[in-house]
């Protein structure tokens, strides 16, 4: 896989911006294979396509690209807030590509995929209206607070200048492939929280009360619930079920 974009595309463009997509939707076309189904190309939808960028004509997963110059921060700016919401109650929304690259030497310093099933209403961020006197005045977009999203579902195909395998890149995709299954919102953000939590602990093997021990933190995440402790286990539970995790003996866990 090569890593440097070719800068030369973009000579007859004036706007950064302009520079940054050309460059970068060439690159991941040329470059990317489907990490759903490892088919060797994906396609780019025509230009200027309401919602993704990307399409695999072997699987049909649909993906929408976010580029920066710097490294890729603790948000993300997408589009109108009403219409994310909306396409995630639907199921409708794309998988992310995220790419970041070095402006001296166009080299691709980072390039990870998060599957669509990550991406929950409590990740998405309003932003302020705009003013009324801008073009779209009273327009509300959005942030996916990809700070939030475990690192299970951040799957990169180069880290840090360093290309990863696609035996490696298509194993953490069918990793979590569960969490589609679950159409109901809530529990799938109870789900991605625990999960979230388990990486925090920053340990292989944890035991049930290394959870528990954050059950402040899943109170302010969901003020609704007033039975904690058991919906972490559940959660659990329902990981261990679905070969996210091993249950050892009882209590106790190992992240697989």
């Amino acid at each position: 896989m090569k890593l440097k974009l070719n800068e030369q595309l973009a000579t007859n463009y004036k706007s950064r911006s302009q520079k940054d997509r050309v460059l970068t939707e060439q690159w991941v076309d040329n470059s990317i294979f489907c990490p759903n189904c490892g088919h060797l190309e994906i396609d780019k939808f025509p230009n200027n396509r309401p919602v993704a960028d990307f399409y695999c004509s072997n699987c049909r997963e649909e993906y929408e690209l976010k580029s920066k110059q710097s490294a890729i921060c603790s948000k993300i700016v997408d589009g109108a807030y009403h219409t994310m919401i909306e396409r995630l109650a639907s199921c409708s929304n794309p998988n992310f590509f995220l790419l970041n690259y070095s402006l001296s030497d166009f080299e691709i310093t980072n390039f990870f995929v998060i599957p669509k099933h990550f991406i929950v209403p409590n990740l998405i961020e309003k932003r302020e209206p705009l003013a009324k006197t801008a073009r779209r005045a009273g327009w509300i977009g959005c942030n996916i607070l990809i700070q939030n999203i475990p690192q299970a579902g951040k799957i990169y195909f180069i880290k840090n200048g360093f290309t990863r395998s696609k035996e490696l890149v298509l194993a953490e995709w069918k990793r979590t492939l569960f969490l589609r299954d679950e159409r109901e919102i809530t529990t799938k953000g109870w789900l991605l929280d625990v999960m979230r939590v388990i990486e925090k602990l920053g340990k292989r093997e944890f035991a049930l009360v290394d959870i528990y021990s954050f059950e402040s933190e899943f109170s302010k995440l969901h003020p609704e619930n007033m039975h904690i402790k058991e919906k972490i286990r559940q959660q659990l539970q329902i990981l261990r079920d679905k070969g996210f995790l091993n249950s050892t003996v009882r209590g106790l866990y190992e992240v697989r």
